[in-house]
């Protein structure tokens, strides 16, 4: 598995004095050779500003591309339309086009939807903004004066979320790949699936998608789950049904070491299984904590730029 690609997902910190700590993180990522690092955005641009300096961080110190995360619930077009063009103004050309969450307590039918009802909405707005922001290019024609040959503007990478168990809000079975193939549709380049628990999920989700016509990558989304207070939550959010046999060996782990060996160790049997079955790569969400998804990397026999010594 030693050339396999992979990439990482980290969030802003909440508030400014975090960014330090932070940065540091992304140092070292950035030098494990990750194929891009994505930067988490706040509900309705709750953080913006933290979500822009990481990513301009991201594109100023390291080699590694940087890809903005935006959500469209509660937007309105031009809040979502200035959003973008700050952005792409700061040199961002890769994005992760997401519907977003409703906040706690509102209603799915509230007015707090806004202009944007879907992700592929917003796929389809990001494309049009950075057309008209950069309609097409000219070159100069070599020995003919005044002539230029005019070819198509850049094209921004816009990847979508793809839920391999379903999301807690699909009305059925299929709707999911509906969806997927409606985001590949507006332009989406990529997905990346949200967390899953046995490889099998994520194949069979592909087998489904390729089946239906969805031709776009399929990134596998890997969370390790070092804790039993974090799988707790995760189940929370996702409404999975509980992982039995992961449940049971964090919860039977003597101490924290333990625990966070347990997920390792899942988390890194996933990714070769994955990898084995075809993924394109491996994305890992990283909690803001290196350590831990090196960890896995090593275990799962993932060969990085750097293997310097991992401390949490």
């Amino acid at each position: 598995m030693s050339a396999i690609p992979f990439s990482f997902e980290i969030y802003p910190p909440r508030t400014a004095e975090g960014l330090p700590a932070l940065y540091e993180t992304i140092r070292v990522l950035a030098d494990a050779g990750p194929r891009f690092i994505s930067v988490t955005f706040g509900a309705g641009g709750s953080t913006t500003d933290r979500s822009l300096a990481v990513l301009t961080h991201i594109l100023r110190e390291t080699s590694v591309p940087p890809v903005a995360h935006l959500t469209c619930v509660g937007s309105t077009y031009a809040d979502a339309t200035a959003v973008i063009r700050e952005f792409l103004d700061a040199g961002i050309r890769r994005f992760l086009a997401l519907r977003g969450d409703p906040p706690a307590g509102v209603a799915e039918d509230d007015v707090f939807l806004g202009d944007l009802e879907s992700a592929a909405q917003l796929v389809q707005l990001i494309g049009r903004v950075q057309a008209e922001r950069s309609p097409y290019r000219e070159r100069e024609i070599p020995g003919v004066p005044g002539a230029a040959s005019v070819t198509a503007g850049e094209r921004v990478e816009i990847s979508v979320a793809a839920f391999p168990n379903g999301h807690p809000r699909s009305r059925h079975r299929f709707e999911d790949i509906d969806a997927l193939l409606a985001k590949q549709a507006a332009g989406a380049t990529s997905a990346i699936t949200q967390l899953f628990f046995d490889a099998d999920e994520y194949l069979g989700f592909v087998a489904r998608a390729r089946a239906e016509g969805v031709r776009i990558p399929i990134l596998p989304g890997i969370m390790p789950i070092t804790s039993p207070a974090r799988l707790r939550r995760v189940l929370e959010l996702t409404c999975d049904a509980r992982p039995a046999a992961l449940g049971a060996a964090l919860d039977a782990a003597a101490d924290a070491a333990t625990a966070r060996a347990v997920g390792i160790a899942h988390a890194a049997d996933l990714a070769r299984a994955v990898v084995a079955g075809g993924a394109p790569g491996i994305h890992l969400y990283a909690f803001n904590n290196h350590a831990t998804v090196l960890d896995v990397l090593a275990a799962a026999g993932v060969e990085t730029s750097t293997r310097e010594e991992i401390t949490t």
